[in-house]
């Protein structure tokens, strides 16, 4: 029995190509969504090529990246039962929609197939050369087979998804209060863990993350991050993205992170600083 329908849901800003890359990879699997929602926050359309699937072109140009309201937009769209999340720079493995469609169907939980960091200069797309070049993470660990609950909440990365829409609406989706980009996804999935769904690993299928340039840290969402921060540690009582704030305070953007509630910012970055810290992305 098949498993109940189900949409891709992905965001774009200026990323034509990775757009494509992974339509294409849609178009190639073993079973066709029955939608793919694409939120445009880009200023000018992304491009969308053809598809033997239905895509939906949904824009809501922004200067930022407002990804809990792009991700709530895309599932309003939805209509299906089932939803996978897939970033625009991840291709998906030709079973991805089938797996995780039947994932979502069997557990009501919050379920992450694996990534597979790609290196730079990849001109061959066959999943073969792509599985031989992607590079696990060294820090999320799937299992052989099935379903592995994580307990580490943190370990949940919003980038390749899948869950049940009717409990997305329960937890009344990403919150919006988080403007732009950071932590939305973390605040996601511990209100998910709060209302009794699961973290799941699952072995079933892959997504493939295609490179590109990255900040390190991501200077040029600096207040985002601060904003989102301080909302996330008011809600769940710690520091997220703890790593980038300690970076945030060498540099002698905030003070160090404390035991209080909020975070006291020193000044914002400059343009220099945030060229500086744009470098190629690493293979993991």
């Amino acid at each position: 029995m098949a498993a109940p329908d189900v949409s891709v849901l992905t965001l774009v800003k200026g990323r034509d190509g990775h757009l494509a890359n992974l339509l294409a990879g849609l178009a190639r699997g073993t079973r066709m969504p029955s939608r793919c929602v694409v939120v445009d926050m880009g200023e000018t359309p992304a491009l969308v090529p053809p598809t033997p699937f239905p895509v939906l072109h949904h824009r809501i140009p922004s200067p930022g990246l407002p990804l809990a309201r792009a991700r709530n937009a895309a599932v309003a769209l939805a209509e299906t039962p089932l939803l996978a999340f897939l970033d625009v720079d991840c291709i998906p493995a030709a079973n991805l929609v089938e797996a995780l469609a039947a994932d979502a169907s069997a557990h009501d939980a919050l379920i992450c197939c694996e990534i597979r960091y790609l290196p730079p200069g990849v001109t061959d797309f066959s999943e073969s050369s792509l599985m031989a070049a992607g590079q696990r993470h060294a820090e999320r660990r799937f299992p052989e087979a099935g379903v592995l609950p994580e307990a580490n909440t943190g370990l949940f990365w919003s980038l390749a998804f899948a869950m049940r829409r009717e409990s997305f609406l329960r937890l009344g989706g990403f919150d919006e209060g988080f403007t732009g980009y950071g932590g939305e996804d973390t605040d996601f999935a511990f209100r998910a863990r709060e209302a009794g769904l699961p973290l799941l690993f699952t072995a079933s299928t892959t997504a493939f993350h295609q490179h590109h340039m990255v900040h390190e840290p991501p200077l040029q969402h600096f207040a985002d991050i601060v904003a989102n921060a301080t909302r996330f540690r008011a809600r769940h009582g710690f520091w997220p993205m703890d790593g980038w704030l300690d970076a945030f305070a060498r540099m002698g953007l905030i003070e160090p992170p404390g035991a209080g509630e909020a975070l006291h910012m020193q000044r914002a970055p400059t343009a220099e600083e945030i060229r500086a810290a744009q470098r190629p992305e690493r293979a993991y």
